[in-house]
């Protein structure tokens, strides 16, 4: 777990400012519901911060293909793409906090939640 941002490279770091943006946005819709689009803004930053992530890992992955020997391609392509996934779990990691944060938003704000209260 401590290499978990060294492996995953520079991309990691915003896509755990975005993400703590979404989940504080999140966390902020519980009592005031009209801030719900700024949750769905962190929401597509964070998940398309991960998805740059992954892709430029991918990427540069497959420039490693290129350059290596054939008997090493299938063990260093398998942990390059390992690593390049690190940007996508941070990513989706975030989204599953912020969603279950808004599920309780969504819920406080329902009908039948205001007819209890």
């Amino acid at each position: 777990m401590g290499m978990f941002f060294t492996e995953g490279g520079f991309v990691m770091y915003p896509t755990l400012v975005f993400g703590f943006a979404l989940v504080a946005s999140a966390v902020l819709s519980i009592p005031q519901p009209h801030r719900r689009w700024l949750t769905f803004v962190f929401g597509a930053l964070t998940f398309a911060s991960g998805v740059l992530g992954t892709s430029m890992g991918v990427i540069n992955t497959m420039k490693y293909f290129a350059n290596a020997a054939p008997d090493s391609q299938l063990a260093g392509g398998a942990v390059g793409i390992a690593e390049s996934m690190n940007n996508m779990v941070l990513s989706m990691i975030l989204i599953i906090i912020a969603l279950l944060i808004s599920a309780v938003a969504a819920f406080t704000h329902s009908p039948a939640a205001t007819q209890k209260a």
